[in-house]
């Protein structure tokens, strides 16, 4: 009996840690949904209000504000773009994607991380790691 009460509590705790994964990759989805159209709105949804955004390449950490406020000059660089991910894994509470960036002019492959609490982006960093998206 006891094994019996041990194993089901094993597989409910698996199912949470599933659905948790499979929400976090919705909220992924969604993110680059938004950001592919400057959705500012969505955007700021799916932000908690304390995030961090670091942009490696650029040397920057950005609060919410200043990253929507970004979005002005993002949403000229994104027309006619496409953007693919996948997510590489979600580890201790943090999912790695691989993002590749097709920009009419030029593509760049980035790995981003994102840390989810609450259904909310709470911290996202990105880096570029090729010049085009040959490996993606």
């Amino acid at each position: 009996m006891a094994c019996r009460s041990i194993a089901l509590a094993a597989a409910a705790l698996l199912v949470s840690v599933i659905s948790a994964g499979a929400d976090d990759g919705a909220l992924i989805g969604r993110w680059y949904a938004a950001l592919l159209v400057a959705d500012r709105t969505e955007l700021s949804d799916l932000l908690a209000d304390d995030v961090r955004i670091k942009l490696d390449d650029l040397g920057v950490v950005q609060t919410k504000q200043e990253f929507i406020a970004s979005i002005d000059d993002w949403e000229g660089a994104v027309a006619g773009a496409e953007i693919r991910h996948r997510i590489e894994k979600t580890e201790s509470g943090v999912t790695t994607v691989i993002a590749c960036y097709d920009f009419p002019n030029n593509d760049v492959l980035m790995q981003e991380t994102f840390a989810i609490a609450d259904n909310r982006i709470t911290a996202s960093s990105q880096a570029a790691i090729a010049e085009n998206c040959d490996s993606y």
